[in-house]
């Protein structure tokens, strides 16, 4: 497969029409914490909503009236509802990624496998088309025999994509790949031009085999901010230093080295089994005009990467949004939401 000159993969600050959020019900992992994880979903729903529209994924009639119902009483009437039922609430790693072709921005559906078969997924990989069913879109939207979470990919807009070895050449998801065919797929699919691989890093708890949206973000195509960690006792201390060292090797598309900014690990969260779960500040959502970022009832912690994120990001609002009931389901605020580029979402 030949790279596709004309394609490009967005970064995320580029202009966006919408958000999609797969709303949790009772038929979900969510069931038992349902009620505290819905005050993150509403939290979210009124952050993006001031900015562009929220495209909200229901499982029927009468979720759609219930969501719509506690959605208005936050004051939120920019939403739009769509009907598919759903295995989970992951939209990052099931919903469209989104391309543009020369001018025209179109919309990709990869298959969606569970993180390698972990989990039950069939409902979540008909999402998108259902979408495309319902008229959601102006644009195509083009299935690709090929497992991709969104998650497992950062996009610096200009031709470079950040990704992670351990995720993508897991032989649970595109078995008998290599990594140069995977890399060529990549490619022509995306219109990427080059491929930062990380080998180190992932998080105690992730269950995604390390998604890279939980460990180095870019926020502009010259800067990445990345979790890092200054304990030498815990856990994560040998993993993130040697990525931290990777990350100093790579190279801007000018042959100068990236601008990093650090972001700390927020104070150890547990699950009543005693597995500690994957609380990390790079799984922030850039939006219009403001970036969303999780945070984990951890105020010192909490505020530096606030402070951080703020440096990276001049001019747009920083907001805080607790994440605490999401890690629970071992993911956070980036992993539950998929942003449309301009030109996608068609006319309400």
């Amino acid at each position: 497969m030949s790279e596709n000159s004309m394609r490009r993969l967005p970064a995320e600050w580029a202009p966006q029409d919408a958000v999609m959020l797969t709303w949790p019900h009772e038929a979900t992992a969510w069931a038992p914490q349902l009620a505290a994880v819905e005050r993150v979903y509403l939290e979210l729903a009124q952050a993006i909503s001031r900015h562009e529209e929220v495209l909200i994924v229901c499982r029927d009639a009468i979720h759609r009236e219930t969501i719509d119902d506690k959605l208005r009483a936050c004051g939120v009437g920019n939403a739009r509802y769509v009907l598919a039922p759903s295995n989970d609430t992951w939209a990052r790693d099931h919903g469209p990624i989104g391309v543009t072709d020369g001018a025209q921005p179109l919309l990709l559906d990869f298959s969606f496998n569970g993180w390698g078969g972990k989990h039950p997924h069939a409902l979540d990989n008909a999402i998108n088309r259902h979408l495309a069913e319902a008229a959601c879109f102006a644009t195509d939207v083009t299935p690709i025999d090929f497992i991709l979470e969104g998650g497992a990919i950062d996009s610096d807009g200009e031709g470079g994509l950040l990704t992670t070895r351990h995720c993508l050449l897991t032989s649970t998801r595109n078995a008998g790949l290599d990594e140069a065919e995977i890399e060529a797929r990549l490619c022509a699919w995306l219109g990427v031009s080059r491929i930062l691989w990380l080998s180190h890093g992932e998080l105690a708890g992730d269950d995604t085999d390390g998604h890279v949206d939980t460990l180095a973000r870019f926020c502009d195509a010259g800067t990445i901010a990345y979790a890092s960690c200054d304990d030498p006792a815990d856990e994560h201390y040998a993993g993130l230093t040697a990525m931290a060292k990777e990350l100093r090797a790579l190279k801007q598309r000018n042959g100068k080295p990236y601008r990093l900014l650090p972001l700390p690990l927020p104070r150890a969260h547990f699950d009543e089994t005693g597995q500690r779960l994957p609380a990390t500040y790079a799984n922030f959502l850039i939006i219009n005009g403001t970036v969303l970022v999780p945070t984990y009832a951890d105020p010192i912690a909490d505020a530096h990467a606030l402070s951080t994120l703020a440096e990276a990001f001049p001019g747009r609002e920083i907001v805080g949004i607790d994440c605490v009931p999401l890690i629970q389901q071992y993911g956070s605020l980036h992993c539950v939401t998929m942003q449309l580029p301009a030109g996608t979402l068609s006319a309400g």
